[in-house]
């Protein structure tokens, strides 16, 4: 039997500060392989390498990970500030455009954390550099030690932290079954503005927004703001967003 094929694009990375590579996590392609039933293949977020046609002419679905670098403030009009770096450039011109084509066309795709701000703007919708700062919310950041550096044990540092409220007979809560889950949360960057296609369908107890689809997308074009990849082969919650990728992986293809 003929597996559908996933699009994984991946982020800039410099190893030992000499050699720049494309990397991906492997929770990315495991969660797709294990859990979405497909087979992972790994893109580079490089446009002069990535035509878009050609890749959508070889995958059935585009998953968009996560990643330390934040979309480009200039992307939505807003000045850079190098607090705010790092930045990935040469992602966010070959996310932006695909985002677009891929609804345009009906190809599902999923984004997950950096993958959600890069839908929003692409439809586009603003960000916030630093969500925590906003009056009222809490610090989505991942968990640092009393020294000030990050928690060692990735139990702790992907724990569910907090509640995503989900709009009643929405899309997520008909996956989830539920309108009411409880999720991750390591980022800083979030969206400020939605863009004018962008639903939201999850707030989280701050009003944090967790969870959006575009509107009158012919296919699956849903985001997350927490990292789902991380254990859906155990979490409930992110299984059921990834075998639903799944599902509309089998339908397109």
């Amino acid at each position: 039997m003929t597996k559908p094929v996933v699009g994984v694009i991946a982020n800039a990375h410099r190893i030992e500060n000499r050699f720049d590579v494309q990397a991906v996590g492997q929770r990315n392609l495991r969660a797709v392989a294990e859990v979405t039933g497909a087979l992972p293949l790994i893109f580079p977020g490089l446009p002069e390498v990535t035509e878009i046609d050609a890749l959508l002419g070889a995958v059935d679905g585009i998953l968009l990970t996560g990643g330390r670098a934040n979309v480009h403030p200039t992307h939505f009009g807003v000045e850079p500030h190098p607090r705010h770096e790092p930045y990935d450039l040469d992602r966010d011109a070959v996310a932006l455009p695909l985002i677009r084509a891929c609804v345009e066309r009906g190809v599902p795709v999923l984004g997950i954390c950096r993958g959600l701000q890069e839908m929003n703007v692409a439809f586009g919708g603003t960000l916030h550099p630093e969500i925590r700062e906003l009056p009222g919310r809490m610090n989505h950041r991942m968990p640092r030690l009393a020294t000030g550096e990050i928690h060692p044990d990735p139990d702790v540092i992907f724990a569910d932290r907090h509640e995503v409220r989900l709009v009643p007979g929405g899309v997520f809560a008909a996956i989830f079954g539920a309108e009411t889950i409880r999720v991750n949360s390591l980022h800083g960057q979030g969206i400020l503005d939605p863009g004018a296609r962008v639903i939201v369908e999850g707030v989280a107890e701050d009003g944090t927004i967790e969870a959006i689809r575009i509107a009158d997308a012919p296919g699956f074009a849903l985001g997350v703001q927490w990292h789902a990849e991380y254990d859906p082969q155990s979490n409930f919650i992110n299984r059921g967003l990834f075998e639903a990728f799944g599902a509309a992986l089998r339908q397109a293809a």
